[in-house]
């Protein structure tokens, strides 16, 4: 995914002040028994960033890791187009990022979620705009009975996952594993289940897919950026569920796509709601935001989990940035509205596509071009 680039992590967070960071939810969530295996979350740079000037306006963010590795990249290629603006941006989970700009601690939000009817009541003015769309899937670490680590890509048929994060799916032979995946054995190992601890935009969206597919599920735990998981170990963020995943023979999470594919991780394939099992490939998640069409309404977010079309990605989802449409500091609300509107251009564009993430059906970025036109700053026009 990062083909021939080098990312040269220290150099562009120092620049653009990109700080990780992670924030746990009040939640209960599974606990991690043992400290997680390092995995680098790798940052695509071109060449060095250009200076910001001196006393340039600094921009601070926080939220989802879901688009991280993406509006990382933006930051950074954002430093040659406007040298007044620096950015920090804090990648903290969706939880964290509403909770922030809620308490206006921040210049914008990011999150995958869709804003709840009390999350909007507590934060009156505040819009969600889509940025891209992406796929979140299942990972796996798991060895055969001779010992070898299962590089086949293992199906999980349409209620699998659900039953799996319900513990009654236990054991990787489970017949209902066993026959979706004729052409291979798969041991006789107890499942270990791994879950985001930190409230998560990537939790929502895996979540949505699920209560979609399952009724008991949506009856016992439901929807959220944070659940009550039945059973399993946990991770903080996508870097401590591939953690947790890696050093557990049998144990199986979920990230984002860019995450897996950036990290070399054996990811699935899934039934979708057709009956056809998909792979989490660009056109993809375009079938699946093409199966529910542009109308977003005024709140501009829509979930596009369980897609219904032959060829859709069933766990997919927009990620979106969340801002006031009445700005306190004109200036830094003047370059934020700059900035998402180059994000949302062909120069950003082809940066998401570099990440494998989807940029947005037309229709719908120009929705989110005319909703940033009418920001304003103390009642006024920017």
């Amino acid at each position: 995914m990062l083909k021939s680039k080098i990312g040269l992590t220290v150099i562009m967070l120092s620049l653009v002040a990109v700080s990780v960071t992670a924030c746990a939810s009040a939640t209960p969530a599974p606990q991690t028994t043992s400290a997680p295996v390092k995995v680098v979350e790798k940052v695509v740079t071109a060449t060095p960033a250009a200076a910001p000037k001196a006393g340039a306006v600094l921009i601070n963010g926080a939220g989802a890791t879901f688009p991280f590795p993406l509006y990382s990249r933006w930051f950074y290629e954002y430093a040659f187009v406007d040298t007044a603006v620096r950015f920090n941006y804090q990648s903290i989970g969706s939880g964290g990022g509403i909770a922030q700009i809620t308490a206006k601690t921040v210049d914008f939000g990011a999150s995958d979620a869709i804003l709840t009817a009390d999350q909007y009541s507590k934060a009156p003015g505040i819009q969600m705009l889509p940025t891209v769309a992406g796929a979140i899937v299942p990972i796996y670490n798991l060895k055969g009975d001779d010992g070898k680590v299962i590089t086949d890509t293992i199906k999980f048929s349409f209620t699998a996952l659900a039953d799996i994060y319900l513990g009654k799916i236990k054991k990787w032979n489970d017949p209902v594993l066993a026959q979706a995946n004729p052409n291979f054995k798969l041991p006789a190992k107890d499942i270990i289940v791994v879950a985001r601890s930190d409230g998560s935009g990537t939790t929502f969206a895996y979540t949505d897919y699920l209560s979609q597919v399952s009724a008991e599920w949506k009856d016992k735990v439901g929807q959220g950026t944070s659940v009550k998981w039945l059973t399993g170990l946990g991770g903080k963020g996508n870097e401590g569920v591939a953690g947790t995943v890696a050093q557990n023979d049998g144990a199986i999470g979920y990230v984002e796509f860019a995450y897996a594919k950036q990290n070399k991780l054996a990811y699935g394939s899934v039934q979708n709601k057709s009956g056809e099992y998909a792979l989490p490939t660009v056109e993809a998640v375009q079938t699946a935001m093409a199966d529910f069409g542009t109308n977003m309404s005024d709140k501009l977010a829509l979930s596009i989990a369980n897609a219904p079309g032959k060829n859709s990605w069933p766990i997919a989802s927009y990620t979106y940035l969340l801002v006031y449409m009445d700005q306190t500091d004109c200036v830094k609300g003047k370059k934020v509205v700059e900035f998402i509107k180059w994000g949302l251009s062909d120069d950003g564009a082809k940066f998401a596509k570099e990440l494998d993430y989807i940029p947005l059906p037309a229709a719908v970025r120009q929705a989110v071009l005319d909703k940033l036109n009418k920001v304003t700053c103390g009642g006024k026009p920017l």
